[in-house]
């Protein structure tokens, strides 16, 4: 029985990942902090504040496990640093704070092209968030590098809607991928037996875990 922390709870991957680990058997409670509400539910204890990192340094529960679907883009952040606070400061505290809690497990939700070294700055900021986790030397680590993700998206992105139909037939780790079917693919991995201490999965592995055969 696993007491998790998940933050990005109110984002696309985050919101069908809450509802699962809420009605999984295996799960006993999930603090699940943001800075606008959750829907009421049964399992969830949801503390809020506009200073994400202020209610992680407060927690002082154990947990075993800790989700980040922490993520947004530059347009929607609204400037680089909005972006660098979103996608890498808030998820190297949720990392740190599961780190004091104790947990074992960090599973994150990155990007396909990650790199610190990346000409981009979208994937390079991502991958300079996965070389601060790897830093952590977490006992388990896991990173999804999901493609384009799918689902209803509360704000429209317009590139997604134009290329979605495109990046639905293409083939491995460039497959898009459900956002439903990432959160899946991650309760999967974050229950099954430890193999390496980190691991990276792309969309097409992402496919797999989560019971759909990939595209070849």
């Amino acid at each position: 029985m696993s007491r998790i922390l998940i933050t990005g709870a109110t984002g696309l991957v985050g919101g069908h990942l809450i509802r699962m680990l809420n009605d999984d058997a295996r799960v006993t409670q999930i603090v699940a902090p943001t800075r606008r509400p959750l829907p009421a539910m049964r399992k969830v204890v949801n503390p809020r504040d506009p200073q994400l990192t202020d209610v992680l340094t407060q927690l002082t529960e154990p947990v075993d496990i800790v989700f980040s679907c922490l993520g947004t883009t530059r347009r929607e952040a609204g400037s680089k640093e909005a972006f660098i606070l979103a996608d890498y400061t808030l998820v190297v505290d949720t990392a740190l704070a599961g780190l004091r809690l104790g947990a074992k497990h960090m599973l994150v939700v990155s990007a396909l092209g990650a790199s610190q070294r990346s000409l981009f700055f979208y994937n390079r900021v991502k991958g300079e968030m996965e070389a601060s986790l790897i830093a952590q030397q977490w006992p388990r680590l896991t990173i999804a590098r999901p493609s384009m993700l799918l689902g209803d998206r509360e704000k429209h992105r317009f590139n997604e809607s134009l290329f979605s139909p495109l990046f639905r037939l293409l083939p491995g780790k460039w497959r898009a991928i459900e956002a439903r079917d990432v959160a899946r693919a991650l309760i999967n991995e974050a229950f099954s037996p430890a193999h390496d201490a980190v691991t990276i999965l792309d969309a097409g592995q992402l496919h797999e875990k989560a019971g759909h055969s990939p595209l070849i």
